[in-house]
């Protein structure tokens, strides 16, 4: 064979390497199709599933600019020039009492969690109970003392609400959703599309903890560890950052789905390859073992006291320096950069040495942990 025959078989051959990479591209970059004619727990969950029953239906029906961004919170501007951030969210977990946390501090937790990493501060929550019939007032007192425990923390007030009782076995014990407004600051701004190739990933703590803890205290499973929840405001911590990284670019805390998710949801949105290194996540040893024992990585586990935040290089130190300050951010690490290339991937760096790809959740493996 000659040299130019082996140089044109070459050819051949890397321009189908092209082909086939550029269809994988094509195909990961769009967004997950619903196909399911029910509803399945694996909706729930974060995932591609969510991902689906969000764009068919609620986003088809609700369609708007604001919606569309599909944030944690919708960023909207008041006729009088300033911004505000406005979440809600609802919670369904069981057991409604588990290490480390209650139904009633997460209810207050994650809607506080997703005004900050919105770039808003926190100021006002309200709250709606679906009770079920014959749930004892005593508990429910315990749950709103709980409540109102995590708000004072979270320099929040609840300031309006509902209650709804529902017959035996409508409502699984009780159903708390809770909606909350923040105040955005002038010239504050977050957003994918301020993410730059170059940009590291910092996680604010070990990850994995609540997704393990609700899971191991169901008692469903031969396995005991000495595992508590992360449930926690964290719009002190996030402030704490943005004082030293004010040109921080995007933020979000990693609860359904984890980090992987979260992860995924930065590059397809962003445009970018998120590169993640797996000898820089922080996961306790104990919650790594549970993984390992259930099958479960770890990535996907979701967390209620955690953010992801990407950040220029130039600032990652300061970034660092001030989250690990905080009482909840000693743990904190850079866990990844961002790459220009190729687009919409999530890959992780093994500690062997090589490298695999991080897809978005798929089912649900950790049902009813929020």
């Amino acid at each position: 064979m000659t040299s130019s025959q082996v140089g044109a078989d070459r050819s051949m051959s890397e321009a189908r390497e092209d082909r086939v990479l550029e269809r994988i591209d094509a195909f990961r970059k769009r967004r997950p199709r619903l196909l399911d004619t029910v509803i399945t727990l694996a909706h729930g969950a974060g995932g591609k599933s969510s991902a689906a029953l969000t764009d068919a239906v609620f986003l088809e029906a609700f369609r708007n600019p604001e919606l569309e961004q599909l944030g944690d919170a919708a960023v909207l501007a008041l006729p009088s020039g300033e911004r505000l951030a406005f979440s809600t969210d609802s919670y369904v977990v069981q057991p409604l009492r588990f290490p480390g946390g209650s139904i009633g501090n997460l209810a207050v937790h994650g809607t506080v969690n997703d005004l900050a990493v919105s770039g808003a501060r926190p100021q006002w929550l309200s709250a709606a109970f679906v009770i079920e019939e014959g749930f004892e007032i005593g508990r429910l007192q315990q749950f709103v003392s709980d409540m109102r425990e995590s708000a004072a923390a979270a320099g929040v007030q609840i300031v309006t609400g509902d209650t709804k009782v529902v017959g035996r076995g409508a409502a699984d014990g009780l159903y708390i959703s809770t909606a909350g407004v923040g105040l955005i600051p002038a010239g504050r701004r977050l957003s994918a599309d301020l993410v730059r190739p170059g940009d590291r990933i910092i996680v604010s703590g070990t990850i994995g903890e609540h997704g393990m803890a609700v899971m191991l205290a169901r008692g469903e499973l031969a396995i005991e560890a000495d595992i508590d929840s992360d449930t926690a405001p964290v719009n002190g911590l996030v402030e704490a950052m943005l004082a030293a990284a004010p040109d921080t670019r995007w933020m979000r805390d990693a609860t359904r789905g984890g980090v992987g998710t979260v992860a995924n949801e930065l590059a397809q949105t962003a445009g970018v390859a998120v590169i993640l290194d797996e000898a820089t996540l922080p996961i306790l040893p104990q919650v790594l073992g549970a993984c390992d024992m259930l099958g479960i990585d770890p990535l996907y586990v979701a967390n209620e006291g955690k953010f992801i935040a990407v950040v220029p290089p130039e600032q990652t130190d300061a970034a660092l320096a001030a989250l690990r300050a905080h009482p909840l951010g000693a743990s904190a690490a850079v866990i990844g950069e961002i790459l220009g290339d190729p687009q919409g991937i999530v890959a992780l760096r093994t500690a062997f040495g090589g490298s695999r790809i991080v897809d978005m959740l798929v089912g649900d493996p950790l049902p009813r942990i929020c």
